[in-house]
C-alpha cells in the first residue's frame, strides 16, 4: 500500500515536469524512534535503550522496580506471556507490601530482562498472505 502512494507521488511530480534529486531521497531506511528502530518492513527495539536498563542493577526499591516494568512493559507487544512474568514483581509494588526479593521475584526479574533482550523483531503484515495474530 505505502509503495503503490510512493508511486503516485512521484508519476505526479513527473507529470507537473518537477525534477527530483534522488540524492537527496532516502528510501527504505531504517529509523530511530520512541526507543524502537523503523523500517519498511519491522519494527524493533533500540538497542541503547536496552543496554542503559541492562546494566543497572536488580532494583533495591518499589520505584526502581516499577521504573523497570514501565521500561518492560513499553516493549510489551514484542514479548510473550509478559504479564505472566511481571505478575509476581507488581505486587512487591502495592503500598501494602513490604519490598522483598524473594528468589521468586529474582527469577521473574532474570526472565523478564532475557525476554527483553531476546525480544522479537515485529514484521509488517503482508496482506496477500494469511497470517494468524496471537494474543497476551
Amino acid at each position: 500500500m505505502h509503495l503503490e502512494i510512493v508511486a503516485r507521488v512521484l508519476h505526479k511530480v513527473a507529470e507537473v515536469n518537477m525534477k527530483n534529486s534522488l540524492n537527496k531521497c532516502n528510501f527504505f531506511e531504517e529509523r530511530k524512534a520512541l526507543g524502537h528502530i523503523l523500517s519498511c518492513l519491522s519494527l524493533g527495539i533500540d538497542k541503547n535503550k536496552l543496554a542503559a536498563v541492562l546494566l543497572k542493577p536488580i532494583p533495591q526499591n518499589k520505584k526502581e522496580m516499577m521504573s523497570f516494568l514501565g521500561f518492560a512493559i513499553y516493549y510489551w507487544h514484542h514479548m510473550k506471556e509478559l504479564a505472566i512474568l511481571a505478575k509476581s514483581l507488581y505486587r512487591i509494588c502495592d503500598q501494602q507490601t513490604v519490598f522483598e526479593m524473594t528468589q521468586e521475584r529474582t527469577k521473574a526479574y532474570g526472565k523478564i530482562r532475557k525476554a527483553v533482550t531476546e525480544a522479537a523483531l515485529l514484521l509488517m503484515p503482508d496482506w496477500n498472505i494469511p497470517f494468524e495474530f496471537y494474543i497476551d
